[in-house]
């Protein structure tokens, strides 16, 4: 236990040497995770929208009201043709045309229907998708009150159809707002690439100066050596997570709902995990360029497999199967329920089992890499 305290008083020594480490550490994850939710935000407004009024009736001029009034809309023009419209579109200016046809409003009360056209910039294709399912909300929206108040005489005798009322409820996120959905997995990214990358450095910064060639000559066993540099940097992950946790409060206020001890046990236990990959990285690498861009390889997969920006139920089955063997998906996860949900301790135990395999198994690997030569 001695040598281990030593080594211990080594890193600590280290780490607060180094006060531009210590922004990294501390101020930068901070300061992230104040401004990255602000703009990592996945709901759709300010659509560009050009529309064709062929019909200049009351009733196309009513229905083009309500698609500016809904909020998401931005009128950008009233192209003379359709063709004109679709130049905007290819010219950038627009992300919609809608074309309203001649002779709409008396299609609508003589004959009960009439078709629009709807021609979508789908460059970018989640603003397309929701732009499009958006105004085509509006446009039923629209539909369903014409029904309502137009009467054909052909109608007038007839049953009244049935109408089914729904009524929305939004578990755990009342008002579907995406801060309570990004910032728990944004404060599990920080704290990942802070973790990862800094560890990933650790042992490779011993090569480059040469104070590995001391250590190895001493008595010091491999496990003492890990566990020596995994312990500092498993207590700065601790109090990054207490700060990310303190941010989420104060400036979102997001408080977790489920048991804090909890999210502790399992911010430790991945912590362990994530710091086993970075020294299994150090092991590997010679300098600390190639540690970078090792760490920087796997953190790409890792935030792109986790689940943070699509769902990992709408991935292929290969891809599925690959976002499970990685701690960061099963983290996030993790943090949402007990955050958002207040999910308990025995109802995601089975994630708990992952996180401690994942640990187990990277640090075995580090520590068997690491060559103790002389």
């Amino acid at each position: 236990m001695k040598v281990l305290k030593f080594i211990l008083k080594k890193e600590f020594r280290q780490i607060f040497r180094d006060k531009t480490i210590l922004a990294i550490m501390f101020v930068m994850p901070t300061i992230q995770l104040i401004i990255m939710p602000l703009a990592a935000n996945f709901e759709v407004k300010n659509i560009n929208i050009a529309y064709v009024d062929n019909d200049h009736s009351s009733y196309s001029q009513k229905l083009i009201r309500k698609i500016a009034s809904s909020g998401y809309f931005k009128m950008v023009g009233s192209p003379d043709s359709y063709k004109d419209g679709l130049q905007m579109i290819e010219e950038g200016d627009a992300d919609l045309v809608l074309e309203i046809p001649m002779h709409f409003e008396r299609n609508l009360v003589r004959e009960g229907s009439q078709k629009l056209n709807l021609s979508v910039d789908a460059i970018n294709g989640t603003k397309s998708a929701l732009g499009g399912s958006y105004l085509t909300s509006v446009i039923a929206d629209f539909n369903q009150k014409l029904d309502i108040n137009i009467k054909r005489p052909d109608k007038l005798q007839t049953t009244p159809s049935a109408n089914i009322n729904i009524a929305v409820s939004n578990w755990y996120n009342p008002r579907a707002e995406y801060k309570y959905y990004m910032v728990p997995g944004i404060l599990v990214l920080l704290l990942t690439l802070i973790g990862g990358f800094i560890t990933a450095l650790n042992i490779v910064k011993e090569k480059e100066i040469g104070t590995i060639e001391q250590i190895n000559v001493t008595p010091i066993k491999k496990w003492q050596f890990i566990l020596g540099k995994l312990i500092p940097f498993w207590i700065v992950g601790m109090i990054v997570f207490t700060l990310g946790l303190t941010v989420m409060y104060i400036i979102y206020g997001i408080f977790p709902e489920g048991s804090l001890l909890t999210l502790y046990l399992f911010a430790a236990v991945y912590l362990v995990a994530l710091l086993g990959l970075g020294l299994l990285i150090s092991t590997f690498a010679d300098t600390q360029l190639q540690a970078m861009f090792i760490a920087f390889f796997f953190m790409m997969i890792f935030m792109l497999m986790s689940g943070f920006f699509t769902n990992t139920e709408s991935m292929p089955d290969w891809a599925r199967k690959m976002s499970n063997f990685t701690p960061v998906t099963h983290f996030i996860k993790v943090v949402r329920l007990i955050v958002l949900k207040g999910s308990e301790l025995h109802e995601i135990k089975a994630e708990l089992f992952y996180l401690i395999g994942f640990a187990i198994i990277l640090n075995s690997f580090a520590i068997f890499n690491y060559r103790k030569t002389t």
